[in-house]
């Protein structure tokens, strides 16, 4: 595979922080708010850092061939370009379309996943019934509400990385407040009984959780993937994929760490959103909804990061005479492959008229974030 042209060729515009924001939250998503009591009831506080621990390092061994070959090889299309040099097309356009169809997957999903994060918000957000996809109902306001964010993401995307990027830095360091906020909360007001058991069901417990563990580090890969338009020494674009994958593994830690000091297990099974309620134990309403907000601000990370990176193999493909070329056309203003970040947009644009709540269980696994 020969090198892109200058004229195809996206601009180098983000920074070390831009390219770790991307990747960091592209991890932490949504899934952090809804899944911490599975975890903890699956394998006890320690168990279930334990699991994200082994899982971690598990990860962060991947990553550190992602980021030896991001740094070799640091153009647009990240697996593409490994797989390509490596296998050749065939594989390569195999390895290439199951990576999109992953992004798109997520992308799709995050349409769903605004509105029901937002019921828990505004309760009542359900209004005007449409139909019925396998015993759960879709209603008009969830679907507008979709659509809408849909839009939103799609049009920021296309007026830039850059764009894309400051929006991505500034969500993520609110995510960070919030839970910064809310860990030195339960280490001050938590209860360390709460802590017990510190193993359930010994390492069948763990096992349980570790199988969930790959799923929530899914991500760092659009760092790869954004490789080409990261102003960075090369080497460098490696280091900073190591330490998204770092503070991943520190996340979730320290979430079920905070979760477990300020609930009791008798408690765990009481609510979908754990990690609010236990916010709530220590800052009241405003603690619950500055967790459902941090929640909220996970889903827009992922669906930004899932748009760069999916949007970004779509083109690598077109620019490797695998797509149609209009896939691989990129905006003469802003430089971004807009033709492909329309076609996500749009597919995630049909999502909220097909699923209803019926897909937010799923989501809780399926949205790495």
């Amino acid at each position: 595979m020969s090198e892109p042209s200058q004229e195809s060729r996206l601009i180098r515009v983000l920074g070390r922080r831009d390219a770790l924001a991307l990747a960091f939250g592209a991890m932490i998503g949504w899934s952090w708010v809804v899944l911490s009591s599975t975890w903890i009831e699956s394998a006890g506080t320690a168990g279930a850092i334990v699991a994200f621990l082994i899982g971690g390092a598990i990860m962060l061994i991947i990553g550190l061939t992602y980021a030896e070959l991001a740094s070799a090889l640091p153009f647009a299309g990240g697996e593409h370009v490994y797989s390509h040099r490596a296998l050749g097309a065939g594989a390569s356009f195999i390895c290439t379309w199951s990576i999109i169809l992953g992004y798109v997957s997520v992308v799709t999903f995050e349409a769903v996943a605004l509105p029901t994060v937002l019921d828990s918000i505004i309760p009542g957000l359900d209004q005007i019934y449409l139909w019925q996809i396998a015993g759960w109902d879709v209603y008009l306001s969830w679907v507008l509400t979709g659509i809408g964010g849909s839009i939103a993401m799609t049009i920021l995307n296309i007026r830039g990385v850059r764009m894309a990027a400051i929006v991505q830095s500034t969500v993520v360091v609110v995510i960070l407040i919030v839970g910064i906020s809310f860990l030195f909360g339960s280490f001050y007001a938590g209860d360390v009984t709460n802590l017990e058991p510190l193993f359930n069901e010994s390492y069948v417990g763990v096992t349980l959780v570790l199988v969930m563990v790959p799923f929530m580090f899914v991500g760092f890969d659009t760092i790869p993937q954004a490789a080409e338009e990261i102003d960075l020494p090369f080497r460098d674009i490696g280091a900073v994929l190591v330490l998204s994958v770092m503070m991943a593994i520190a996340w979730y830690c320290l979430i079920v760490l905070g979760v477990s000091l300020m609930i009791n297990e008798d408690e765990l099974g009481g609510s979908t959103v754990l990690a609010a309620e236990a916010s709530s134990i220590i800052y009241g309403e405003f603690g619950r909804l500055a967790m459902l907000g941090a929640g909220l601000a996970g889903i827009i990370t992922s669906w930004n990061a899932f748009i760069v990176g999916g949007s970004r193999a779509i083109f690598t493909l077109a620019r490797a005479n695998l797509l149609p070329a209009a896939l691989g056309k990129l905006h003469p203003k802003h430089r971004t492959p807009y033709n492909a970040i329309l076609l996500i947009g749009g597919l995630s644009v049909i999502g909220p008229f097909s699923v209803g709540r019926f897909w937010s269980g799923w989501l809780m696994l399926v949205d790495w974030a």
